[in-house]
């Protein structure tokens, strides 16, 4: 079924009892071409890709859960393509096109906005960074601006220009970023693929990975063996429990990023806002409410919930630079599981076993890269070598000392 204006009109007129289910519920088949471990995002737009542009259907995709339980709808739904490495501004700039057109290309409303997003300059050094990373993205076919004082203050009349610590003298824009609604994206991606023939197993727990004299020949599963002569390993904050049933060691660890939302407050947040002295980051809900985030907990974990620490700490980047946030009520909060790599950047690559891929380590840029990860890991599996713009993502990239240290913190995940 085609999602129009006048199926709309037909439903309404009819007792919206036409609506079709989004997608199929299907018994899982003996053997695929393609089986991916992870129902997210980007296991989804994997399987989304790989049927539309490649031409491979016989895939699943193979979730523990339901469709959207895991970090795809457990994030702050920012988009963005501000980053200032050869080896991810071009990536993100295609995930930021893909987005754009998202939502015309698999005919589901995802509720793509482009409100822009603001990086907050607070020192001098801090503008000649932020200078020379708006001129990376230039170079990279993406949108940037600095601003001054002024200009800001017209956008944004409630933040705290007078702050003694932290004076806002300017700000990097990008006015095509800006928030996506998560859920959606899953819905959308989950039912274009499987119009084309995907089989999506919710409910479908990996229990293990059949390797047979260095070739992987399928997977079990809480609903039974199946076989595949490709497996696609796709699980985010539980990319490495996944690897592990491989009998490999993924150089990730896991840590929870907690988000939060206020109540719904009038329009206030013209888009995204960032604060450059600290880990802040905000937007604005369509129904109102305050979406905010900032570190990740500082110890590993696998558990989809927070701690007090963490909650004040993000408060505090938030009073830094907009003091009128402690008059909204917290309405509630989550955690997502992280699966941060040793240089904050992400994988996307075949391992040593022969038909296994990985696709893992997205740190904090997880959600904001769907589209290209879906589409960068479709090309990987459907032709064998690394779309252009991932070719940095290789596993063995710090055997060979060229990291990706987009923040230039070192070999420390919960630094990244």
């Amino acid at each position: 079924m085609g999602y129009n204006a006048f199926q709309i009109f037909w439903q309404g007129l009819t007792g919206n009892k036409g609506w079709k289910p989004v997608w199929r519920e299907p018994e899982p088949k003996s053997e695929y071409d393609v089986i991916i471990i992870g129902g997210g995002g980007h296991g989804l737009a994997t399987a989304y890709y790989l049927a539309k542009e490649f031409g491979v259907t016989n895939v699943a995709v193979v979730e523990k859960g339901w469709i959207g339980s895991g970090n795809i709808g457990r994030n702050t739904t920012i988009i963005r393509s501000n980053y200032l490495l050869p080896g991810n501004q071009p990536f993100y700039e295609l995930s930021l096109k893909l987005w754009e057109d998202l939502e015309q290309d698999f005919n589901y409303n995802a509720m793509v906005s482009q409100r822009s997003i603001l990086n907050l300059i607070h020192s001098d050094p801090q503008r000649d960074a932020f200078a020379r990373r708006a001129n990376a993205m230039r170079l990279s076919g993406a949108d940037s601006d600095l601003l001054g004082p002024e200009e800001i203050r017209e956008l944004c009349p409630f933040l705290d220009y007078d702050n003694a610590r932290f004076p806002i003298r300017g700000a990097l824009r990008q006015k095509r970023g800006g928030t996506v609604r998560h859920d959606a994206v899953a819905w959308g991606y989950a039912r274009g693929a499987d119009s084309r023939g995907v089989d999506i197993l919710q409910n479908c727990e990996v229990t293990g990975i059949d390797v047979e004299d260095g070739v992987v020949r399928g997977v079990q599963t809480s609903r039974g063996p199946i076989r595949a002569t490709k497996v696609a390993m796709c699980a985010a904050g539980n990319a490495g429990r996944v690897a592990a049933l491989a009998g490999m060691r993924l150089p990730i660890e896991s840590h929870v990023l907690q988000a939060f939302v206020s109540e719904g407050l009038k329009p206030t947040l013209p888009g995204v806002i960032t604060f450059g002295a600290g880990h802040f980051y905000v937007s604005q809900s369509d129904k109102g409410g305050l979406v905010f985030g900032g570190d990740i907990d500082g110890y590993n974990t696998y558990a989809q919930r927070g701690n007090l620490p963490v909650v004040e700490d993000v408060c505090e980047g938030g009073m830094a630079i907009m003091p009128m946030i402690g008059r909204a009520r917290l309405l509630r909060m989550w955690g997502g599981v992280m699966d941060m790599s040793m240089d904050g950047s992400p994988f996307i690559d075949r391992t040593h076993i022969d038909g296994l891929f990985v696709n893992a380590g997205w740190c904090y840029g997880g959600f904001k890269a769907t589209p290209a990860s879906g589409y960068c890991y479709a090309h990987l599996l459907a032709r064998g070598a690394p779309q252009e713009t991932a070719q940095y993502f290789r596993l063995d990239r710090f055997r060979r000392g060229a990291m990706i240290d987009e923040k230039g913190q070192g070999a420390q995940p919960n630094l990244h």
